[in-house]
């Protein structure tokens, strides 16, 4: 089953200083029938305006990974961490039994877009983790990059969830094909850009669901930026 969610369709909020798209029910987008999809609970695709961002606040017991798409993020936590990430570099956060931190855009003049992927952990209390991963864009020109996999998979981030998150950019015209795992599925989320997903055709913004499908064939249609995130199918 191929399932295209125009971004359309999706929930919207405009706070001023923020505006983002929200893939699940969040914040004051609420539907009780888009909660999730396997493990994954959120997909917001946030632009954060210049010199404003998210305040000191709690989290717990999620998987949060953070996908700088533009513009620069800047992170502080209540385990000491301070860091500045950039376009593709990745931030992953497992709260544990709870953790307090902040995100901004403290450029003045430069929009912030990211996209804040929450992943339901396996099971509660678990111990906390952060780091973050400065991807160069050659590490995913025209090729899948595994940039979160599960502790036992092969990526340089490693959550507690199995799953494994792949990022690429794309040339025109050309394919990447990605074989599916038997009781495995597919969050897909264009990024930039255009592309066909087995024949279907998504814009920026769009995602997909995928289940029950043997093998990802996707063609950029232009320059493709894209994100998917492969788990256990519930």
């Amino acid at each position: 089953m191929l399932k295209k969610l125009p971004k359309e369709n999706m929930g919207t909020s405009n706070l001023g200083w923020l505006e983002s798209r929200f893939h699940f029910s969040f914040a004051e987008y609420r539907n009780s029938n888009n909660i999730n999809f396997g493990v994954l609970r959120v997909l917001n695709d946030d632009i954060v305006h210049p010199n404003s961002g998210f305040d000191t606040h709690p989290h717990a017991n999620m998987e949060i990974i953070s996908y700088v798409v533009d513009g620069e993020i800047t992170h502080k936590d209540s385990m000491g961490n301070a860091e500045t990430l950039k376009r593709g570099e990745v931030q992953y956060l497992s709260a544990g039994d709870g953790i307090f931190h902040s995100e901004h855009n403290w450029n003045k003049t430069k929009d912030l877009r990211l996209l804040q992927i929450w992943i339901i952990p396996p099971k509660s209390g678990l111990p906390r983790l952060y780091g973050s991963k400065n991807f160069k864009e050659t590490d995913r020109k025209n090729k899948l990059l595994n940039i979160v996999s599960s502790q036992d998979g092969n990526a340089d981030i490693k959550i507690y969830q199995d799953i494994n998150m792949y990022v690429s950019e794309l040339e025109a015209n050309k394919t990447i094909d990605f074989d599916i795992k038997n009781n495995r599925q597919i969050y897909f989320v264009q990024i930039e850009g255009t592309a066909s997903i087995n024949g279907i055709n998504l814009n920026n913004g769009d995602a997909m669901e995928i289940v029950d499908v043997s093998k990802l064939e996707v063609k950029a249609l232009s320059n493709s930026h894209f994100l998917f995130i492969e788990m256990k199918t519930i």
